[in-house]
């Protein structure tokens, strides 16, 4: 961790033409057995897992560790964030539910209230701003963070150059189509100088797929979490 954001490290899985979802953003299980696994162990090793109110809003996700699937005692969950500028996040959500803590990051313009089993955060003017939510986030103790979607979300984290790994599982399909939703999604790219650069450093075959693993252009990849 440093004194401004905890290790950020992206995770994801996608079909090899880079798609996150099926059409209109249907979930897509795209990861097999091992890679399951291998995402368990990503988040029971961190201290944090975000996502976006539009996959809670898609998927309804639980957030927390499976550890059947690492076949070890459960140990504590990760902390659970919401990117939730204007609170959408349902009622009835899961991330609600109270079994781990849960912090809804939120702008200022919210005017959403939500249950005691959630902690709003305050991140921003208009919408959340990343600098300020790492900073808070580090204040808390939190010192590594697993960014696991959706595709704005991911976009943003990349663009902001606020990262320090993305590993990507590619599954062995194909999905296609006009609105099945990418890894990346946000403001358009209109040329070289505007994408986002990646270092190589490493594939990895995992069960029927590969594991790809990136880091900033400027930096190293950071170990874990």
């Amino acid at each position: 961790m440093t004194a401004s954001r905890p290790k950020v490290f992206v995770n994801c899985a996608i079909s090899l033409d880079g798609r996150l979802a099926y059409a209109g953003g249907r979930r897509a299980m795209l990861s097999g057995p091992e890679d399951l696994r291998r995402v368990q162990r990503l988040r029971a090793a961190s201290s944090a897992i975000l996502v976006g109110a539009g996959t809670v809003l898609a998927d309804d996700p639980s957030l927390r560790v499976h550890w059947d699937l690492l076949s070890e005692p459960p140990g504590p969950g990760p902390v659970r964030i919401i990117l939730d500028s204007m609170g959408r996040t349902p009622e009835g959500s899961r991330v609600l539910d109270g079994s781990q803590p849960t912090l809804i990051a939120v702008s200022e313009r919210c005017e959403r209230r939500f249950p005691a089993t959630a902690e709003m955060l305050v991140a921003g003017r208009e919408r959340v701003e990343l600098d300020r939510l790492w900073s808070l986030l580090a204040g808390r103790g939190l010192r590594s963070v697993l960014v696991e979607g959706g595709g704005n979300v991911i976009a943003s984290v990349l663009r902001s150059g606020s990262f320090d790994r993305v590993t990507v599982y590619v599954a062995p399909v194909v999905i296609g189509g006009r609105t099945a939703p990418s890894l990346a999604l946000g403001p358009e790219t209109p040329d070289q100088a505007s994408a986002v650069p990646l270092r190589f450093e490493r594939a990895e075959p995992l069960g029927a797929g590969v594991v790809l693993t990136y880091g900033p252009v400027h930096g190293s990849v950071e170990p874990g979490p």
